[in-house]
């Protein structure tokens, strides 16, 4: 499964897309700060699953109908950061969608993320990263899970795998630094959260319009499924 995660810088790299997509022919499509109302319903073969509808900075996940099967969707809210409640509301932070393998008949779940900004405190980010979590094993509990997208955590990584290793997920970086608008924030900012996948490569693709690059994430269903 290949899967793009993409933070638009306020919908700014839209106009990428379709050629992003046609290029990598991902399977999903994960899209944070995004302008939820110009979305088309379909780009380049895919369609849109699902996306936020109260958040100025949208997320949306896009699919294959001709691999995948949208059974279920759902935006989840999270404690906000703040400058959320300064600026203007961004309490929906993460969309998730429940898939049905059409060939191999299996189901997951994949969900589009967006953490707090900079502004905010790590314990804030993890916080939230443990709520997501939870919130997507709910939705479908033992299922394989795949959280991508713009975790705003450039230091201290080291606390976050900790994090993420107590709800039994998996934490990967991509292969070169996502963020390098300003110096001192330059990092990898933009990553993978799984369980029941192996995530093979996290691979950065190159800078376009947006302060953050695009993310390639190569994923192969574990052999052996989670307990239910």
């Amino acid at each position: 499964m290949r899967v793009i995660s993409y933070n638009l810088r306020k919908h700014a790299a839209a106009h990428e897309l379709e050629a992003l997509v046609a290029e990598h022919t991902p399977d999903l499509l994960c899209l944070q700060e995004a302008d939820v109302e110009a979305l088309p319903e379909n780009l380049a073969g895919m369609t849109l699953a699902h996306a936020t509808a109260g958040n100025r900075l949208g997320i949306a996940v896009f699919y294959r109908p001709d691999t995948y099967r949208a059974t279920d969707v759902r935006t989840i809210t999270l404690k906000k950061s703040l400058h959320d409640r300064i600026a203007r509301p961004a309490h929906e932070r993460v969309v998730a969608v429940r898939l049905h393998d059409i060939d191999d008949g299996y189901e997951f779940i994949a969900a589009s993320f967006h953490a707090a900004p900079l502004t905010a405190l790590n314990s804030l980010r993890r916080h939230q990263i443990r709520a997501a979590l939870a919130e997507l094993d709910q939705m479908g509990h033992g299922l394989p899970v795949l959280m991508v997208g713009d975790y705003n955590y450039p230091v201290f990584k080291e606390n976050l795998g900790a994090t993420i290793r107590e709800h039994g997920y998996m934490l990967t970086l991509s292969d070169e630094h996502t963020y390098t608008r300003y110096r001192v924030f330059r990092g990898h900012y933009d990553f993978a959260t799984s369980v029941g996948f192996r995530v093979d490569k996290v691979h950065t693709l190159p800078q376009g319009v947006s302060d953050h690059r695009p993310i390639l994430i190569t994923a192969t269903r574990a052999t052996a499924s989670r307990a239910h």
